[in-house]
């Protein structure tokens, strides 16, 4: 018989395979998934495309999923390099009453919507959303330009992610002499 956290993973998976979102499974296992995420209407955010990977621990849902985003936006409480997000409700005060749903419908939204510039993973865009806000709208609609297409939202969990960044990094990722090769 299936223990209650395995009833309780696949669940959840299978609603979220159920409803409007692109959930691929890593290798068939309910534990390991990218789900397509799109930019909240109304924010600079909107129109973006994200690729997010999900790993629900053994212990699941009374231990909270990991939540990363695979190719880059630009946000206070998300790691531009690793992706990481920095949520309460997912990282200290994630509950079993909520389930993989309410992270794509409402934790994720509300996070772009509602950035916490006082509690940052990204310094930078803290900085920028606290003393330029038009600055860091300008800087979020770039980066939603750039990385946030349903192009680089592909590529990045088809790890492609290093042709990605030669073509569209200019933040020093190549070397110079890699640099002449790509212009060549």
């Amino acid at each position: 018989m299936t223990s209650p956290s395995k009833r309780r993973i696949e669940t959840d998976v299978m609603k979220l395979l159920m409803s409007d979102y692109e959930v691929n499974l890593v290798n068939d296992n309910m534990q390991e998934l990218y789900v397509r995420f799109y930019g909240p209407a109304e924010t600079p955010f909107a129109g973006g495309v994200w690729k997010i990977h999900v790993e629900l621990p053994d212990q699941y849902p009374f231990k909270s999923p990991s939540i990363g985003f695979m190719n880059k936006i630009f946000h206070p409480n998300i790691d531009e390099l690793s992706g990481s997000v920095c949520l309460d409700v997912i990282n200290q005060t994630w509950s079993p009453m909520f389930d993989m749903i309410n992270i794509f419908e409402v934790f994720l939204p509300q996070l772009l919507r509602y950035p916490n510039p006082n509690d940052p993973l990204n310094g930078e865009a803290a900085a920028l959303l606290m003393r330029h806000p038009k600055e860091y709208e300008a800087k979020v609609k770039e980066y939603v330009q750039r990385f946030a297409t349903k192009e680089a939202a592909d590529a990045a969990a088809d790890g492609e992610e290093e042709e990605q960044d030669e073509e569209m990094s200019d933040i020093g990722s190549i070397s110079e002499d890699e640099e002449q090769v790509a212009d060549d």
